[in-house]
C-alpha cells in the first residue's frame, strides 16, 4: 500500500498491460480486484453482445465482458490460456476476458501520448492515450467509458 501512495505522490501511475490478439492495451491497475483464469460463463438471455454471461465469483454474481468485442475487435474464443482481469468500474465490478496480462507498468503523464486524429471514433472514445514504451504501442483504456450508465445497468 505505501508504494501506491509513494508512486501516486510522485506523480507515477501504476497500469497493468495485457494483449487481445497482436494488440496491446492498458489499463489503471487502481480499477483492478484481481486477476484469475477463464471460467465458463452462463449466458444471459438478451444481454449485449459484448457480456458473455455471468459467472459465480465467492458468492456474487460477476458479468464478464469480451474486452474485444466492447472494442470492435474480432471476439475472442477462449480457451484455459485466457484470463478474467476483474475491475471495478464507477459503482459495477466487471470481468473483462483478455488473451493475457503481460506487465505492471510505471508511467508518468508525460508518457501518456494522445489518442492520434486518425483514430476512429469508436477507438477514441474509449482510448485514453497510447504508450509508446520499448518498441511496444499500448492503448491505455478508460474503463468508465466501456460502460454508459444505461448499458451499465443492463450487464
Amino acid at each position: 500500500m505505501s508504494f501506491v501512495v509513494k508512486s501516486l505522490i510522485e506523480g507515477n501511475r501504476e497500469l497493468i498491460a495485457f494483449r487481445i490478439g497482436d494488440q496491446e492495451f492498458c489499463v489503471n491497475i487502481m480499477n483492478v480486484r484481481e486477476i484469475r483464469g477463464w471460467t465458463v460463463a452462463t449466458p444471459l438471455p438478451h444481454s449485449p453482445p459484448y457480456v458473455m454471461g455471468v459467472i459465480n465469483l465467492r458468492g456474487a454474481v460477476l458479468p464478464i465482458m469480451n474486452l474485444a468485442t466492447r472494442l470492435g475487435m474480432k471476439p475472442a474464443e477462449p480457451t484455459q490460456r485466457h484470463v478474467i482481469i476483474v475491475t471495478q468500474i464507477k459503482q459495477k465490478v466487471v470481468g473483462l476476458l483478455v488473451d493475457a496480462v503481460s506487465d505492471i507498468l510505471t508511467v508518468t503523464e508525460d508518457n501518456i501520448q494522445p489518442t492520434p486524429e486518425v483514430s476512429s471514433d469508436l477507438e477514441r472514445q474509449y482510448a485514453r492515450g497510447v504508450l509508446a514504451i520499448e518498441k511496444r504501442m499500448i492503448c491505455l483504456i478508460e474503463l468508465g467509458a466501456l460502460f454508459p450508465e444505461a448499458e451499465s445497468e443492463a450487464a
